[in-house]
């Protein structure tokens, strides 16, 4: 009962997340922000990792500055790394369906990485680091493979054909290109305006 309860909690908190996000995709940035950061201090800095990683790609989006896009994402790839590492299988006290949803949850990010490690390579290209950008553009090209032919298959690999572009554009020097007229700073484009950045999609 105990369990049923806790995966109910965790069911509900990911509902919350995704609330939030509608209203962060309805253009609401600040408000989307504020509520972002209150279920971030709810779900605590060792909280639910997959909650982690979820609200933090998210609030990546939400941000106006680069540096800042960049610490979020990088805070997702984190909560996903935790997840992923088999740290929780050394848990013996667990029970097997606990354990049982964390292989689960485990395998829902692995199909998250690909979308992670682009939006990283975005974020350092949109701060002249393009060398960082390369290397996680190639992660995401090398986890690729994991995503489905769907909408958001397609959009991910759209964003690495766009940013591979770009670099290639820019050479090995890279450099941050000025944000075009009504342009959120945050926001990755391309050489005809089109947004770089991967769809945001919860594990």
């Amino acid at each position: 009962m105990a369990e049923q309860q806790e995966q109910a909690a965790a069911d509900a908190m990911m509902t919350r997340i995704g609330q939030v996000a509608m209203l962060l995709h309805g253009g609401d940035r600040e408000e989307a922000r504020g509520r972002f950061l209150d279920l971030w201090t709810e779900i605590g800095e060792d909280g639910d990792a997959l909650h982690r990683c979820t609200l933090a790609h998210y609030m990546a989006d939400a941000q106006d500055d680069p540096s800042d896009e960049l610490a979020w994402d990088l805070r997702a790839l984190s909560a996903a790394d935790t997840l992923t590492d088999g740290s929780s299988d050394a848990r013996t006290n667990e029970s097997t369906d606990a354990r049982l949803a964390e292989h689960q949850q485990s395998l829902a990010v692995r199909a998250f990485y690909p979308s992670l490690h682009l939006s990283l390579a975005v974020d350092y290209a949109n701060l002249g680091r393009s060398e960082a950008a390369r290397s996680h553009l190639r992660r995401a090209r090398d986890t690729v493979g994991v995503l489905g032919d769907d909408a958001y298959g397609d959009g991910v690999r759209a964003g690495i054909g766009r940013l591979e572009l770009r670099l290639d554009e820019e050479g090995p020097s890279g450099g941050a290109p000025e944000p075009a007229p009504g342009q959120t700073p945050g926001q990755g484009r391309g050489p005809g305006g089109e947004t770089l950045g991967p769809p945001r999609q919860r594990p």
